[in-house]
């Protein structure tokens, strides 16, 4: 397992696509429902407690934030959605920022979704899915919290979404993840090593 992640550090954020780093190296975004555990996931990868900022009030991060990588490498952080309690006009604002994000920059080499187990496959997560198809772009989601599901369970999640996915035409994987326990940790990396370090992956 790769120690790149490790190795993350806070760059800028974006609020704009005029404020968006330049496009000068392979990027990975994360993205998911707000109380999916999207910025635990991403500490849990980095081995870092507070890297991306969990907060108490799920939906409060506003911006597209950017982490550095070896070798001019960044993850990124995106807002997350569809919390009750931001107000629809904001929600909008991210959804078309979000959304001009994932259609034009080029530097993106893949998306990690997270999801709930228990609550897998919303609204949201297949409108982000329509999007990731619209580009031919590879995501690999995450079940996360699948410490809250007895193993059978969860294992049957897995198989029934794995399934609701075959109409996807673009690079599609998925598997189970604790934030929490650290669980999936290795597998994560690995995917995200072969998008963005693929000289190392294929070594």
């Amino acid at each position: 397992m790769s120690t790149h992640y490790q190795q993350a550090r806070f760059a800028q954020s974006a609020t704009t696509k005029s404020t968006l780093p330049p496009e000068l190296g392979f990027e990975v975004a994360f993205a998911g429902r707000s109380n999916a555990g999207k910025s635990s996931s991403l500490n849990r990868l980095c081995q870092q407690k507070s890297l991306a900022r969990v907060s108490k009030t799920p939906g409060r991060t506003q911006l597209i934030n950017f982490f550095s990588l070896p070798n001019g490498r960044y993850l990124v952080d995106l807002p997350g959605y569809g919390y009750a309690k931001v107000p629809e006009k904001v929600k909008k604002i991210w959804q078309t920022f979000i959304e001009s994000y994932l259609n034009t920059r080029f530097t993106l080499r893949g998306l990690v979704l997270i999801m709930d187990i228990r609550h897998p496959m919303s609204d949201y997560d297949k409108t982000m899915l329509s999007w990731t198809q619209e580009r031919n772009l590879p995501v690999h989601i995450l079940l996360n919290k699948s410490d809250k599901l007895k193993r059978g369970k969860a294992k049957s999640t897995l198989l029934q979404i794995r399934k609701e996915l075959k109409y996807l035409t673009n690079p599609v994987s998925i598997q189970m993840f604790s934030a929490l326990k650290g669980d999936g940790v290795e597998e994560l990396n690995n995917i995200i090593d072969s998008w963005i370090y693929p000289e190392e992956s294929e070594s």
